[in-house]
C-alpha cells in the first residue's frame, strides 16, 4: 500500500511539475518550451501506451482464456472459438495502436504546441 501512495504521488507531482513552470517569470520563457512542456508530453504519451497496453493485455488474457475454456467444454467448437478468438483480440490490439498514434501525433506533430507558443509570445 506505501508503494502504491509513493507512486500515486510520483506521478501527481509530476503531472503538476509544468504548471510550476509555468508560474515563472517570463525572462526564463526558455525553459518553459525546453523542459517543462513537453517533459509533460513524454510522461502523458509513456503513460497512456502504458495503460492501454496494460489493459489490452489483460483482456487479450481473459479473450484466450475463455477460448481456451469454450473449446475444452465443447471441441466440436474450436474452429469458431478460434476464428471469434482471433477477430476479438485484433480489436483490442487496435486499441493500443490508437493510443500510439495518439502518442506519436503528441510527440511529433503536435497540435498545441504552435499555439502554445504563441501564447508565450515566442512563435510566429
Amino acid at each position: 500500500m506505501r508503494k502504491l501512495v509513493i507512486l500515486g504521488a510520483m506521478v501527481l507531482i509530476s503531472l503538476f511539475l509544468p504548471y510550476l513552470v509555468l508560474a515563472q517569470e517570463p525572462e526564463s520563457a526558455k525553459m518553459i518550451t525546453g523542459f517543462g512542456f513537453f517533459g509533460a508530453i513524454v510522461l502523458a504519451a509513456g503513460i497512456g501506451v502504458g495503460i492501454a497496453a496494460c489493459g489490452c493485455g489483460v483482456g487479450m488474457g481473459h479473450a484466450t482464456r475463455g477460448a481456451c475454456e469454450g473449446i475444452a467444454r465443447n471441441p466440436e467448437m474450436a474452429g469458431r472459438l478460434t476464428v471469434t478468438m482471433i477477430l476479438g483480440i485484433a480489436l483490442i490490439e487496435s486499441l493500443t495502436i490508437y493510443t500510439l498514434v495518439i502518442a506519436l501525433i503528441l510527440l511529433y506533430a503536435n497540435p498545441i504546441l504552435p499555439k502554445f507558443l504563441s501564447i508565450l509570445g515566442l512563435g510566429g
